[in-house]
């Protein structure tokens, strides 16, 4: 008699992923991670956010100003400190304003958002008709001795003002560079001769 041999389905042998297939997807994966990383990049994200604030900061300070002017009268001259007000003491002569010496003035933490002449902005917007059209001032959202707000003025010419900040992200820096100013000059982005400034007289050196 002569029997067949065969082999039926409980002969197959079934196997997983080998150590080298696991290493290879491994590594893949870590690949496509570093790309993401890269693309997204957070902390350039993060920066461009606080950035974003600022210029709407600024902006939205510059227009209570404006209104000021315009509805109340011109800056009040006996408020305009000799080096400039800030948000934050940045260190003698390392302040916005060109033509001032010492360190700008730095408000009680208690006033330094007040809208009444108190705060780092000391024009008294409450004199506005309406009221104020800010209800506080806005402060750097970092807010240290490289990245804060400041405010000064003058009387010469014609009471004129400048606000000054410090942009930080890629995407926004080199605004700093051809907003008219005149502390545009931006090697590091926070040394004393590079400021964001926008008002009355952002190219006039306050």
């Amino acid at each position: 008699m002569i029997f067949a041999m065969h082999s039926g389905s409980s002969g197959r042998s079934l196997k997983g992923f080998t150590l080298i297939e696991l290493l290879i997807v491994i590594a893949i994966l870590a690949v496509l991670a570093a790309a993401v990383v890269v693309v997204l990049n957070p902390a350039e994200l993060l920066a461009r956010a606080r950035d974003t604030q600022r210029l709407n900061d600024l902006d939205t300070v510059r227009n209570a100003l404006n209104i000021y002017i315009t509805t109340v009268s011109p800056i009040d001259l006996g408020d305009c400190v000799a080096a400039g007000r800030a948000t934050f003491q940045p260190g003698a002569t390392m302040g916005p304003f060109a033509n001032h010496v010492g360190s700008v003035t730095v408000p009680a933490a208690a006033d330094m958002q007040k809208v009444n002449n108190a705060g780092w902005v000391n024009v008294n917007f409450t004199q506005i008709p309406g009221g104020a059209p800010l209800p506080y001032l806005p402060i750097d959202p970092t807010n240290d001795a490289n990245y804060f707000y400041a405010y000064a003025c003058s009387e010469s010419p014609n009471y004129i003002y400048e606000l000054a900040g410090r942009l930080e992200s890629q995407t926004h820096r080199d605004k700093m560079k051809i907003d008219g100013g005149s502390n545009s000059t931006c090697a590091t982005y926070i040394e004393k001769t590079c400021f964001y400034e926008l008002g009355t007289a952002p190219g006039l050196s306050l």
